[in-house]
């Protein structure tokens, strides 16, 4: 299978760097006390170096922010779900617990203030693209029955005509979603430089370490970059 960034997106920004592990033979569970508590000293940690007036000042939330006006999506309408979710907590709210694995990616996005998208490859049957629609694509809502239709030119990640994330990094399927019986997973990572230390670095070792370690799968790691647009899986 091939996950391909479509060359315009890099002309939006030059500096998109993504990050992807394939995570196979994954055993997922509820969340334990430990998983919660990780996830709650996530939020404290978040509300302690972030006032809410200066999320939006933030570099890699600005540099989402950016990217999404130059393709045409308002990020005060349609919030990089990243924004969204530290939003909710410096407000003083707590993230439902879904699952473990879930929740862990919750963790990791927190404390590196980055996009983690996880979809479950079973409901994936086609390669994979961040790229403009083409107008024939369809999207099913997170809790929905029905599809909805996808106009053309909108930013998006696909599995062939099937859209897996809406208006860039802003709102995921249902189709993908992780659950308890989720085995084997595609985690696509939004960052703007892979040098050591970066967030970007920082997030795929600590996911890394959780898909070896806390769910006992296997990993395979890869950077996407302008001058590095496909991967084969």
């Amino acid at each position: 299978m091939n996950y391909t960034i479509n060359p315009g997106v890099f002309e939006l920004n030059p500096r998109l760097h993504f990050g992807i592990l394939i995570g196979k033979g994954l055993n997922n569970s509820v969340s334990t006390s430990l998983d919660v508590d990780s996830m709650r000293n996530a939020e404290n940690h978040v509300r302690q170096i972030i006032k809410e007036e200066e999320l939006r000042s933030l570099p890699i939330i600005q540099e989402y922010r950016n990217t999404m006006e130059k393709a045409g999506i308002n990020p005060n309408k349609y919030p990089a779900s990243t924004e969204a979710m530290l939003k909710r907590v410096i407000k003083g709210n707590s993230l439902p617990t879904i699952n473990a694995l879930v929740d862990l990616c919750n963790v990791v996005s927190l404390e590196n203030q980055i996009s983690l998208g996880g979809h479950d490859l079973r409901d994936i049957h086609q390669d994979l693209s961040v790229c403009f629609s083409k107008g024939t694509e369809r999207f099913l809502p997170f809790g929905a029955k029905e599809y909805e239709t996808v106009e053309e030119g909108e930013l998006v990640f696909t599995s062939g005509d099937i859209v897996q994330t809406r208006k860039w990094i802003w709102r995921q399927s249902e189709l993908g979603k992780m659950t308890l019986d989720t085995k084997d997973v595609f985690f696509q990572l939004v960052g703007f430089e892979d040098n050591e230390g970066s967030s970007l670095i920082r997030a795929l070792d600590s996911l890394e370490k959780l898909i070896k370690g806390r769910f006992g799968g296997t990993c395979q790691r890869y950077i996407v970059k302008q001058g590095n647009q496909n991967i084969e899986f």
